[in-house]
């Protein structure tokens, strides 16, 4: 939270400089990159806001499963404020592609070059490479940057705000090049297509997986197959069984279940599953064993 707060300042910073430079330089890739950096401002101030809210609301009651889907939340908000971006990048860069204006590129290249320092500043603020704790309902995990930005899915959504942001201004700085040196003009507004186009991809990944967290659907992840396949080989000791079981994740690391099963001896097979159980970090929500 402490990170993405600092990175909430400098992109909105950056964010005015890089629409003001964009109006004055006639620029629509700079144009493109401010704007697009505005809405990333705003999708990092919510990731900001989940991750206040959710440590907040952390014992609160009300949330029968605990305040962790709030942060998925923030991510899910993200991914469709990236997605309205693309949109508004596309349609912005086509009317450019038919209506260009003339470019002061030397101002505009040396904003876009800005843009892009910061942006990388904000990546490495955000990626955690020097090992990530994240606070989940009292519970403290330590990971590299990959498991934590795959687990924290709106940690991961700023990140992919700030990534789209330096995208912006690589394509930016090429195109800006292209049209001093070459006299290739179109090239601003073609950058500002591809880019969009990029960005959406981005963002329909992000979208697809906080969505699966939202509604629970994530029964075929590998995690949950994983656990899914240790709790039956528990049951499977106590001879064939009827069974029902279902687990779904409620923290980044935790996760609840529910199991119904007909056993042999559902006294001991109860005391075998609760330490597997613990030992997996799976709270029981429900617990039926009846005997055969």
């Amino acid at each position: 939270m402490r990170r993405s707060a600092i990175v909430l300042v400098i992109t909105a910073t950056v964010m005015v400089v890089e629409i003001l430079g964009g109006y004055a330089f006639n620029s629509m890739a700079l144009l493109a990159d401010g704007w697009h950096m505005g809405t990333h401002t705003l999708a990092i101030g919510i990731t900001v806001f989940a991750y206040y809210y959710a440590k907040k609301h952390a014992t609160d009651q009300a949330f029968a499963l605990g305040s962790w889907k709030v942060e998925i939340l923030g991510g899910y908000t993200s991914a469709i404020l990236l997605l309205v971006i693309a949109v508004a990048m596309a349609i912005e860069s086509i009317d450019r592609l038919l209506n260009p204006k003339n470019i002061e590129y030397e101002y505009a290249i040396a904003i876009a070059f800005i843009g892009l320092i910061v942006n990388a500043i904000c990546a490495l603020l955000l990626s955690h490479k020097d090992g990530h704790t994240h606070h989940n309902h009292h519970h403290h995990h330590v990971g590299n940057s990959h498991s934590a930005h795959h687990n924290d899915l709106n940690l991961r959504a700023a990140y992919i705000h700030v990534l789209t942001d330096a995208l912006t201004s690589i394509l930016a700085i090429i195109a800006l090049l292209c049209g001093l040196w070459l006299g290739w003009q179109w090239m601003d507004a073609a950058m500002g297509i591809v880019g969009a186009i990029l960005v959406s991809l981005w963002s329909k990944s992000l979208i697809r997986d906080t969505g699966k967290v939202l509604l629970d659907r994530e029964m075929d992840g590998a995690q949950i197959k994983q656990k899914r396949e240790a709790i039956e080989s528990v049951l499977d000791r106590f001879g064939e069984s009827q069974r029902n079981i279902r687990i779904w994740r409620i923290g980044g690391h935790e996760y609840a279940a529910m199991i119904e099963a007909t056993i042999s001896d559902p006294d001991a097979c109860k005391k075998d599953l609760e330490q597997l159980l613990a030992e997996m970090k799976i709270k029981v929500r429900g617990l039926s064993l009846k005997g055969i």
